[in-house]
């Protein structure tokens, strides 16, 4: 039976940004609005331009928790590495990970709270929103995490989002306990672990460079070693801003890489994870 965590743990939110900060600006607006304020908030920038820093330096005053600032140069996408360099900034014992193009709702920590247990992981899912819409968004801007479940529906029938489903909450724990092996879909711009359980397989792969499956490659070691899947469907959902597709050009080299380690339950800790880590960061908010 899943143990259900009592303790209030800090959770540490790890927004992974690039370039974005109309984006990721959403979606700091949206954790400000928590209704659970026991995490705090780490940026990690893969690279951005300074105007990226100077966002969260003017936004941190609005911040009701510990936000931090993680940056390295930009060398192409290595995701990987600044999320590895994130944690280790961290002062909570149970990570979320979030894409800085993702609107959560209020309830968003609250729930994702509820779904911590001792030796599972949460992968969430997401709500996918047109180009056309996204522009909207950003531009009038609609505050997306304040709209009511009517007006989600009118924009579904409007196909503005792609799908409503994953916005109704299931209450009911079993059934998020039937893939426990299940790797696939479970994706990093919505992903709850215990920190210990991330340490104790080194990490991210930091040797998955450009876009495409170091999170996949994640979920597979922590399953190797143990770990389980608690899915969070109809619980924790997040709107997802659309964007052009990234630079795919590693896709095939990581999926190559991906495959040798698929079926290979021996394979636990990345060659190249977060124990090689050296990271500076800022402080912009003292709680």
């Amino acid at each position: 039976m899943v143990q259900l965590i009592k303790k209030r743990i800090l959770i540490s939110v790890i927004i992974s940004t690039y370039n974005w900060k109309e984006a990721l600006e959403a979606c700091l607006i949206s954790l400000f609005a928590q209704s659970d304020l026991g995490f705090e908030i780490i940026i990690a920038d893969d690279g951005s331009r300074p105007d990226t820093m100077l966002l969260v330096k003017q936004l941190s005053p609005q911040s009701p928790v510990p936000l931090k600032y993680v940056y390295h140069a930009d060398k192409g996408f290595r995701v990987a590495a600044i999320r590895n360099k994130a944690v280790i900034k961290s002062d909570g014992d149970y990570l979320l990970f979030l894409d800085g193009d993702c609107v959560v709702f209020p309830n968003f920590i609250k729930r994702h709270r509820l779904l911590s247990a001792k030796g599972y992981f949460v992968p969430g899912n997401r709500i996918l929103l047109s180009s056309q819409f996204t522009k909207a968004v950003l531009i009038k801007p609609i505050v997306l995490h304040k709209a009511s479940i009517l007006t989600f529906l009118k924009w579904r029938l409007q196909n503005k989002i792609n799908r409503i489903l994953p916005l109704f909450y299931w209450p009911f724990n079993l059934f998020r306990l039937l893939r426990p092996t299940y790797w696939k879909h479970a994706i990093g711009c919505n992903l709850a672990i215990w920190k210990y359980d991330f340490i104790a397989v080194n990490g991210f792969e930091q040797l998955f460079i450009g876009w495409g499956y170091e999170d996949s490659d994640l979920i597979i070691r922590l399953i190797n070693n143990g770990v389980k899947r608690k899915d969070g469907r109809f619980a924790v959902p997040v709107l997802h801003l659309w964007h052009k597709h990234n630079d795919r050009s590693k896709q095939q080299q990581n999926y190559k890489l991906l495959m040798e380690r698929v079926g290979n339950n021996k394979f636990i800790r990345a060659q190249n994870g977060i124990s090689r880590c050296k990271v500076n960061a800022s402080n912009f908010n003292h709680q």
